[in-house]
């Protein structure tokens, strides 16, 4: 999975903190979701019964033909 650096204030940085300690959160990424999801109304239900219990994709799971 690839990542990107975003740039952001020191406030907006202890804000992010603090959500991430307040939502229990692994990653930026994930209160970052989390917010976006909210905004946009994005229903839980959208993502099936699966949610949160698939792993993730790595670079060793693709098929190299």
């Amino acid at each position: 999975m690839s990542s990107s650096t975003v740039l952001v204030k020191k406030d907006t940085l202890r804000l992010l903190e603090k959500a991430k300690k307040f939502l229990n959160a692994h990653s930026y990424d994930e209160v970052i979701r989390v917010a976006l999801s909210k905004i946009f109304e994005i229903p839980d239900d959208m993502f099936g019964v699966d949610k949160n219990k698939i792993s993730r994709f790595s670079e060793e799971d693709r098929l190299l033909k």
